[in-house]
Order: C-alpha cells, then structure tokens, then sequence
C-alpha cells in the first residue's frame, strides 16, 4: 500500500521535528487498546516537542533564517546544546 504525499511528508525527518513522539503516541495506543487514558504521557511530550520546535520556527522566521524549520541535522545539533531534550 503506497502512503499518499502528505503521510510521505509526515515520516520525512526533514519535515516533522517530533516523529519519535509521533510513533510512540501510536505504538502506546496499539499497546493499550488504544486506550487514551495510559498514553497521556506520549501525548505531552509530542504536544511539548511540537510547542519547542513552534518556537524555535518563529524566531528563524523572525530573524530571516531560511528554512523556517531547521533541516533534521540542525536540529541535533540545536539539541545538543540542551545536553538533554528539552521537553
């Protein structure tokens, strides 16, 4: 089954920041029945992952930096700053 281009787009790592937060949202539902309830950890980080990288597209888009979201390896090293994940 081929994915449609904007599910394409979504599994570019390029594209979406918070994939890792993405499956595992999806893997807890699987685990749990798709039981919303047990999964609302994986639901805040993804909701804080997206909320960071939110911002950190305002402010290039600011300061004029293009791409407005930093390409995936922009992204690791902006991480590796943190020392840790910051959400």
């Amino acid at each position: 089954m081929r994915m449609s281009r904007s599910a394409q787009k979504l599994r570019d790592e390029d594209i979406n920041p918070c994939l890792k937060e993405t499956d595992g949202s999806k893997k807890c539902l699987e685990a749990n029945n798709y039981n919303r309830d047990l999964c609302t950890y994986h639901f805040l980080r993804y909701k804080m992952c997206r909320k960071f990288w939110n911002n950190i597209m305002i402010e290039r888009r600011k300061n004029g930096i293009i791409p407005n979201m930093p390409t995936a390896e922009e992204r690791r090293t902006i991480l590796e700053e943190y020392k840790a994940i910051p959400y």
